[in-house]
Order: structure tokens, then sequence, then C-alpha cells
């Protein structure tokens, strides 16, 4: 599974990043997770709002951090 969050690294771009390592050590996933602060490739993804969660390639959330719970699933 490949986890990116685009954010070019301000506090709540941070948290998401913990929410995830988390979600993905709970869970038991195995995971390559990437936090994309480049701000040439932020705008490739075509996120809007950040902090952003991209699972696999398409984005889950945008503009908001989600709970834990949300994350796993």
């Amino acid at each position: 599974m490949k986890i990116e969050i685009p954010g070019t690294g301000y506090a709540k771009c941070e948290k998401l990043e913990k929410i995830v390592k988390i979600a993905v050590r709970e869970a038991g996933i195995n995971a390559d997770i990437n936090h994309i602060k480049d701000i040439k490739k932020l705008m490739a993804y075509g996120v809007l709002a950040t902090p952003a969660l991209v699972i696999n390639g398409q984005i889950k959330t945008s503009g908001k951090i989600p709970a834990l719970e949300e994350v796993k699933k």
C-alpha cells in the first residue's frame, strides 16, 4: 500500500502524518508512507486544500484531519 500526505509541513499536515502512522501500525498494514512537501509535486496531485490523504493514488480526504478510525477504514 502506498500512502502519501501532500502538504507543506505545517502543524495539521504533521498531525495527519502521525495519525496515519498510528493507524497503519494498529491495523498491522505494510505501507509506504510519504509526506510530500515539494510545491510542484503538491500541485500535480490536484489537491485544493491541505492536508490531504492519498492512498494508492486516490485522494481520500482533503482540507481536514480525519479521525484515527476514519483513516483505518
